[in-house]
C-alpha cells in the first residue's frame, strides 16, 4: 500500500479503534459523536488503502480485511445511532465472510456481526429478526467448536504484524467472550418474547461463563444475578434463588475492589452503590418472604391454621430427601471459580434453603429477612423513596404475619400482629391519599385485616377462661372497632367525590370491598354488649352489611367466583339473623 507500506495501513486501523472505544468516553456532551467521527474518517481511508492495493493481494486474504472493515463502520453507524447505514455495512461482512464463516481466521468476525445485527433490529423493536441473528450466531458457534474447536483469530489481528499476534489463550478468551454476549442478547430477546423460562436458563448461562472468564463488571453482574432469583423464586426453586443470592451478594463485595478483566466500572456506578447493595437487600427479603410463605401453604389445614399431622408427615418426608437431594442439585447450579464458591457457600449457608417446618426453623429465615429490611430501608428512606420505603415496610410486616402463622401460643402470636399496627399505622397517618390512593388502600386492608385477626385472637383467647373478665371484653370490642374503622375507611375512599359508593365494582376492587363489607358484618356481630338495645342495633348494623353482599352478587352474578365462601355465609346469616333478633325484641318488650 501507498505511504509507509502495510505498517502504516494497520497503524490507522489501530489509531481508529482507539479513537472509538477510548477517546470518545472523553467527547464533550455538545459533540457526542466527535471521536466516533475521526473514527469513521480514518476507517474510511484505510479502505482506500485497500482498493488500491487490491491488484496484487491475494483475493481471499483481501476479503477478510474488507469485511474487518466493514464490520467497524458497521459498529461505528451504529454506536452513532445511524441504525440504516450500519445495517449496510454488516450485512455486507457477512456476505464477503459467507463462504468462509466456518474458518478459524472469519469465525469470530461473523458472530460478532451476527450479534450486532441483533442489537440493531431490538434497537428497532424487531424482536423476532433480532433473535434469527442471535440464534444463528449461537448455532455457527457451536458448530465451529465441533468441527473445529481450534482458538480462532480475533478480527484485531487481521491488521497485526505477525509479531504482534495474539496468543492461543487470548483468543480463545476473546472468542468466548463473544459468544457469550450472544447468550446475554438472547437472554434479554427471549424475556421480550416472554420465553421466561428460555430468558432465565440463557441469563444463568450467561452469568456463568461471565464469572468463568472473568469478563463483567461486578455490580451489573450481582444485579442479573439477584434478578435471576426472583425468577427462580416464582418457580419455587430456593435452592437456585438462594445460590444467585449468595452470588450476587460475594461478586457485588468486589465492586470497588477487585480490577475486573472488563474496563473499569464508571464514576456513575461508584456513586450508585448504595442503591445497588439495597437492591440486592431487597431480593433477599422476598426470598425469606417466599420460603416462609411456600412452608405455610403446605402446612395449612382448610382454616388456615397449622397441621399437626401434615407437619409430622412432611419432617418424615424431608429427612429421607435431604441426603439425595443436596448431591444431586448442587452440581448443576453452581457459579464460579474454587474461591468465588467457597465465599458462596459460606453465604448460602447463613439462610435455608428448605421449607421450615416449625417456629424456629421459621423464626431463623425470619431473622434474616428482617436483618434485610433494616439494609434496604437505610437507602429507602421515606424522604425521597417513599413507594419503595412502604413496600420494603410492606414486606417486613408480611413477614411478622407469616411468622405467626407458626406460633402456637395465642398471646404472641397476637403480639406479633401488635407488631405490624405499629410499623403501618404511623406510615398511614403521614400519607396524602390525593397523590397516595392505592398505597392508602392497601395500608387500610392490611390494617383493618390485622386488627381483625387480632380481635379473632382475643376472643379465641377469652373462650378458654372460665368467665369473661372486663379487661378482656374492653380488648375485643376495642379492637373490632379499629378494624370496622380501617374497613370503612378503604370502603369510603371507592366513593366518588359526591360520597356516593359505586353502582358497579371495579375489578380489581371487587374482592377487597366485598371482603371488607363481609368483615365488618362479622365484627358488629362480635361486639359485646350488656346492653339489649344497642346488641339489637348491632345486629341490624350486620344484616344491612350481609345483605348487601347478597344482592349485590343477585344483581351481578359474575361477582360470584370472587367470593364464593363469603357469599355462602351471608345467605346464612341472612336467613338466620332476622329469627335471632326477634327473639331479643320479644324479651325487651314485657309482655302484655
Amino acid at each position: 500500500a501507498a505511504g509507509g507500506g502495510w505498517p502504516a495501513v494497520c497503524e490507522k486501523f489501530r489509531a481508529a479503534r482507539t479513537l472509538s472505544a477510548v477517546e470518545s468516553l472523553k467527547d464533550p456532551e455538545t459533540e457526542p459523536y466527535r471521536s466516533k467521527y475521526s473514527a469513521r474518517a480514518l476507517l474510511q481511508e484505510v479502505k482506500q488503502l485497500l482498493s488500491a492495493a487490491e491488484e496484487g493481494g491475494e483475493a481471499r486474504v483481501l476479503a477478510v480485511r474488507r469485511a474487518v472493515l466493514e464490520y467497524e463502520l458497521g459498529v461505528n453507524h451504529t454506536d452513532t445511532e445511524e441504525l440504516s447505514a450500519g445495517e449496510e455495512h454488516l450485512q455486507r461482512c457477512t456476505q464477503l465472510l459467507e463462504p468462509h464463516r466456518l474458518s478459524p481466521d472469519c469465525v469470530s468476525l461473523y458472530i460478532q456481526a451476527q450479534n450486532n445485527l441483533g442489537i440493531l433490529w431490538s434497537r428497532r423493536d424487531e424482536i423476532e429478526t433480532a433473535q434469527t441473528y442471535l440464534e444463528s450466531a449461537e448455532a455457527l458457534y457451536n458448530q465451529y467448536m465441533k468441527e473445529d474447536g481450534n482458538p480462532p483469530l480475533d478480527p484485531s489481528e487481521h491488521f497485526m504484524a505477525e509479531e504482534e499476534k495474539l496468543t492461543d489463550q487470548e483468543r480463545s478468551k476473546r472468542f468466548e467472550k463473544a459468544y457469550t454476549h450472544t447468550l446475554y442478547y438472547l437472554a434479554q430477546v427471549y424475556q421480550h418474547l416472554d420465553m421466561i423460562e428460555k430468558a432465565a436458563q440463557y441469563c444463568h448461562t450467561t452469568l456463568k461463563r461471565q464469572l468463568e472468564y472473568c469478563g463483567y463488571y461486578p455490580v451489573e453482574w450481582a444485579r442479573n444475578a439477584a434478578t435471576l432469583s426472583q425468577y427462580y423464586l416464582s418457580k419455587e426453586c430456593f435452592m437456585e434463588a438462594r445460590h444467585c443470592l449468595a452470588a450476587a451478594s460475594v461478586i457485588f463485595s468486589q465492586a470497588g475492589q477487585v480490577p475486573s478483566a472488563e474496563d473499569d466500572e464508571t464514576e456513575q456506578d461508584q456513586h450508585d452503590l448504595p442503591e445497588r447493595k439495597a437492591e440486592i437487600a431487597r431480593c433477599w427479603i422476598k426470598y425469606c418472604l417466599n420460603l416462609l410463605q411456600s412452608a405455610r401453604k403446605l402446612l395449612e389445614d382448610n382454616i388456615g391454621e397449622l397441621d399437626p399431622d401434615r407437619q409430622l408427615e412432611l419432617k418424615a418426608q424431608r429427612k429421607k430427601e435431604e441426603d439425595e437431594k443436596e448431591k444431586g442439585r448442587k452440581k448443576a447450579v453452581l457459579f464460579g471459580t474454587s474461591d468465588i464458591c467457597d465465599s458462596v457457600l459460606a453465604m448460602e449457608e447463613k439462610v435455608s434453603s428448605v421449607y421450615p417446618l416449625d417456629f424456629q426453623e421459621a423464626r431463623e429465615i425470619f431473622l434474616v429477612g428482617q436483618n434485610y429490611v433494616q439494609e434496604a430501608k437505610e437507602f429507602f428512606q421515606v424522604d425521597g423513596y417513599v413507594t419503595d420505603h412502604i413496600e420494603i415496610v410492606q414486606d417486613h410486616s408480611a413477614l411478622f404475619k407469616v411468622l405467626a402463622f407458626f406460633e402456637e401460643d395465642y398471646e404472641r402470636r397476637c403480639k406479633m400482629h401488635k407488631r405490624r399496627i405499629d410499623m403501618l399505622e404511623p406510615i398511614y397517618a403521614d400519607l396524602n391519599p390525593q397523590y397516595y390512593l392505592l398505597i392508602c388502600r392497601q395500608l387500610q386492608c392490611e390494617l383493618a385485616d390485622t386488627y381483625y385477626e387480632m380481635m379473632d385472637l382475643k376472643v379465641a383467647i377469652g373462650n378458654r377462661l372460665e368467665k369473661l373478665d372486663s379487661h378482656t371484653v374492653k380488648k375485643i370490642n376495642s379492637l373490632a372497632q379499629f378494624a370496622i374503622k380501617y374497613y370503612e375507611l378503604f370502603l369510603d375512599s371507592l366513593r366518588n367525590p359526591d360520597k356516593v359508593f359505586p353502582e358497579k365494582l371495579e375489578e380489581d376492587v371487587l374482592r377487597p370491598a366485598m371482603v371488607a363489607k363481609f368483615h365488618i358484618a362479622r365484627l358488629y356481630g362480635k361486639l359485646i354488649t350488656s346492653d339489649s338495645k344497642k346488641q339489637l342495633e348491632n345486629m341490624q348494623t350486620s344484616l344491612e352489611y350481609y345483605t348487601f353482599l347478597v344482592e349485590y352478587c343477585e344483581k351481578y352474578p359474575d361477582a360470584v367466583p370472587a367470593v364464593e365462601t363469603e357469599l355462602e355465609l351471608s345467605k346464612e346469616m341472612v336467613t338466620l339473623l332476622p329469627a335471632s333478633m326477634e327473639r331479643l325484641r320479644a324479651k325487651l318488650s314485657p309482655c302484655v
